[in-house]
């Protein structure tokens, strides 16, 4: 990995015509959404080939329109992604949008870890904390200062438990009181019950790290429960940081990232992955389908919005959508034939209103192709295209499930 004063070299041979998608979620403040843009930027410099920044919703490019746009111009692209833990987003809706442009465009496509944890990082943390000290007139060497480290928070234990490894990180070979890690929503300690807890410690500070990019609503959320914190516990000095924001050492993890996709060396986590294995609590969400699923209805919900005075989260999402997985399988056993077919019958319905998308794998190989349809979560398998007009005018058209074609229920 490099370090925060090494430079990354320029693209050795073989990699001359590459550009980097650089993925951010989007935030309705669009301080947030220029501040990846600027990292993007920054990386171009870094790196000496072409960066685009690109979202997953609630701003623009969308990550379609990213990828459409550079099929124009290279034939190789490697996603880098600001997602600081490996949840949701990395490991389905960004793989998902991967696999649709790898399958509309004549174009390679790496695609990269999250950020993570890595040592550039915490040198950053450790940064943001003295910041917070020295306006507070704290020396860590010579006061109790403890240390909060506040992520999102996500129904995915991996990402979690990373949050915790880097507040312990953190506090290892340093002069802090303690470090801890909380959230602001979705899991536990949320931020509010770590404040309560470390006061009954009575440290001279608290030290408050919002574990974000960008300064968006969570990050002031962060900063107004500090606040709060600080009032009601006058003898407790409080205060929050900073964000990550667009510090120069982020560059040196993006770099690491970048090399990491275009070597065919990426690391996840997949050991401790709620997709992949058994976790108490998670058994019904490995394989992944559930996720997928979510991820494809909440794409197009976005996708479908045609009025420009909408909230931007709002939801206009068609009542059913249909997966049928045209991975290399099912491909062989005819899902391209189904996945047209369905297009073509629901195109001639009158009362249809559904949408029909490729996906990748959804885990039945062997059994196809495969056809799931969502909400409703019925999965056909060994599907023909002679079956969609009753997939269609039977399931779709009037919730009638056609029995002998189902493979399982969710």
């Amino acid at each position: 990995m490099s370090t925060p004063d090494q430079t990354t070299p320029a693209p050795t041979a073989g990699f001359d015509d590459e550009a980097v998608l650089l993925i951010g979620h989007g935030s309705r403040r669009e301080k947030s959404n220029e501040q990846v843009r600027e990292l993007a930027a920054a990386l171009e410099s870094r790196l000496g080939i072409p960066v685009d920044a690109a979202f997953l919703e609630l701003a623009e490019p969308a990550i379609d329109e990213a990828f459409a746009g550079l099929a124009a111009v290279t034939s190789q692209v490697t996603v880098v992604h600001c997602s600081l833990f490996a949840a949701s987003h990395v490991k389905n809706d960004v793989p998902l949008a991967i696999e649709q442009a790898r399958a509309e465009h004549d174009i390679e496509i790496n695609n990269g870890a999250h950020l993570g944890v890595h040592p550039a990082i915490l040198d950053l943390l450790d940064d943001r904390a003295a910041a917070v000290e020295a306006d507070l007139g704290v020396d860590r060497a010579d006061d109790d200062v403890a240390v909060v480290v506040c992520g999102r928070g996500s129904s995915d234990p991996d990402a979690n438990g990373d949050v915790h490894k880097l507040a312990r990180l953190l506090y290892e070979g340093r002069a802090f009181d303690r470090v801890e890690a909380s959230f602001i929503g979705v899991t536990e300690p949320t931020l509010e019950e770590t404040l309560h807890g470390l006061s009954k410690h009575r440290p001279d500070a608290v030290v408050v790290l919002p574990y974000m990019l960008g300064d968006g609503v969570l990050t002031q959320r962060v900063r107004d429960w500090t606040a709060d914190f600080d009032d009601d516990y006058p003898y407790v000095d409080a205060l929050a940081g900073d964000p990550l924001g667009t510090d120069s050492r982020l560059l040196d993890v993006f770099a690491d990232r970048w090399e990491e996709a275009r070597t065919d060396s990426v690391e996840m986590s997949c050991d401790t992955c709620k997709y992949k294995v058994d976790l108490e609590g998670y058994e019904e969400d490995v394989g992944g389908a559930r996720a997928m699923l979510r991820a494809l209805a909440h794409q197009e919900a976005h996708a479908d919005r045609d009025d420009i005075d909408e909230e931007p989260d709002s939801h206009d999402a068609p009542e059913k959508h249909v997966a049928v997985c045209t991975n290399q399988t099912c491909a062989k056993m005819g899902s391209p034939a189904v996945l047209e077919r369905l297009r073509q019958e629901v195109r001639d319905s009158d009362h249809c209103d559904a949408r029909i998308t490729r996906s990748s794998c959804l885990g039945r190989c062997g059994d196809g192709p495969m056809v799931a349809v969502y909400p409703d979560g019925i999965w056909y398998g060994g599907v023909e295209d002679a079956d969609a007009e009753r997939i269609v005018g039977d399931h779709l058209d009037r919730d009638r499930i056609v029995s002998e074609l189902v493979d399982q229920t969710l």
